[in-house]
Order: C-alpha cells, then structure tokens, then sequence
C-alpha cells in the first residue's frame, strides 16, 4: 500500500465511522468521443485554427520533412538548442547553426542559457487547441519545456483528437502531464492578457501530416 492510499483509507474510514454518507455518483453521460477519428482533415483545420489564435505558429511537414520544418522553426536560434534523450531519429536538422545540448538533468541556470526546445507530445485536442506531454523519451522532462523562452513542438497527425476525454484517455493517468494551450500567458480579474509569465513565449507546432 502506498502512502497515498493509506491516507485515502484513513480519511475513508473516518467518514465513515462518523456516520457520513458516501459521496454520490459522478454523473458521466457527457460526450467521451467526437464525430471525427483522429487525424481528419477536419480536425487538423480546427487545431491549427485554434493554435493561431492563441499566437502560436504552425508549419506543416510530411513524415519526411519533418528536420526541415524544424530548421524553419530554429532558423533564428543562436546557442543551444535542448532535446530530449529520445528525441526521434530524423528530426533534427544537419548543419543547424545552433548546437544540439541533449538533456541529462541540465540545471535551471543552464536551461536558462538555452534558446529553445525542441520536443514531441503525447496527444492534442483539436477543439481546445491543447497539445499534452507526458515525460515519454521524445518530450522529456517538463523542465525543458517550461524554462526555454522557444519551444518547438512536432505533433503527428494521428494524434490530433477532437475532444478533451479523448485526449486525455490517450494519456496514462501516473506519467507527468503538462498541458500547453499556446504560448505562455495569463490573464487579471480584468482580463487584461500577460504573456511570457511561466513559460515559452514562443510555441512553433510541427504538424506533421
């Protein structure tokens, strides 16, 4: 037993000897699946709408043009460019001007020094625009993704899905997720937007297709 479910099984058991009532059934009929499969043409027209105007970029590639979207995306990186220890064979462009740093638990000071990121995902939502890493080899820590003021992301076609439960049935519940909506912003009471706050101002979407 984990120390988390001990807890759980206390907390249980109080409630219960003190006579209070089971908590009651979530309701659950809400739409767990979309009309289209992932990946139509359809859903990637709403995600890259969607992807626009939260202010981030996207430049689409073929399965075999994905280095050359990446040094489209890099052209105006100068220093290190952080990957992750996984990143897949072939995304990474020959002759780029800035230097591949391969992460092996990097400090903060010196993400900080790097330029940008380049990573993958573990799925995306077309009807939020959110795009969800899970610390799989390609994506790496979530360090590397929130320190970087550039990140460089490659999304797969397939894995565009059209709704959140669909999304997040992709994703295994222990891993841990970071959800990215666009380029780091926040907004007051007032609404009044800040971007750059906790995270990349920058987010260049691969969307390979």
């Amino acid at each position: 037993m984990s120390a988390r479910e001990e807890v759980l099984g206390r907390i249980r058991a109080a409630n219960a000897a003190a006579g209070h009532p089971a908590p009651p059934t979530v309701p659950r009929d809400y739409h767990r699946e979309g009309t289209h499969p992932a990946g139509a043409p359809e859903l990637l027209d709403l995600f890259r709408d969607r992807l626009v105007d939260y202010k981030a970029t996207v430049l689409d590639a073929p399965a075999d043009g994905v280095a050359e979207a990446v040094r489209t995306a890099l052209a105006d990186a100068t220093g290190n460019v952080v990957v992750p220890p996984g990143l897949p064979d072939g995304w990474w462009p020959d002759g780029l001007a800035a230097s591949r740093l391969t992460d092996d638990r990097l400090s903060p000071a010196e993400l900080d020094t790097a330029a940008a990121v380049l990573t993958g995902c573990a799925s995306a939502c077309a009807t939020t625009g959110t795009i969800a890493l899970d610390g799989s080899p390609d994506q790496g820590r979530r360090a590397i993704t929130l320190v970087p003021d550039v990140h460089v992301c490659v999304v797969r076609a397939e894995q565009v899905v059209q709704t959140v439960p669909e999304m997040l049935a992709a994703l295994e519940p222990t891993r841990p997720i970071t959800f990215v909506s666009g380029p780091s912003a926040t907004s007051d009471i007032e609404l009044e937007r800040v971007e750059g706050v906790h995270g990349p101002r920058t987010l260049i979407v691969v969307l390979v297709a």
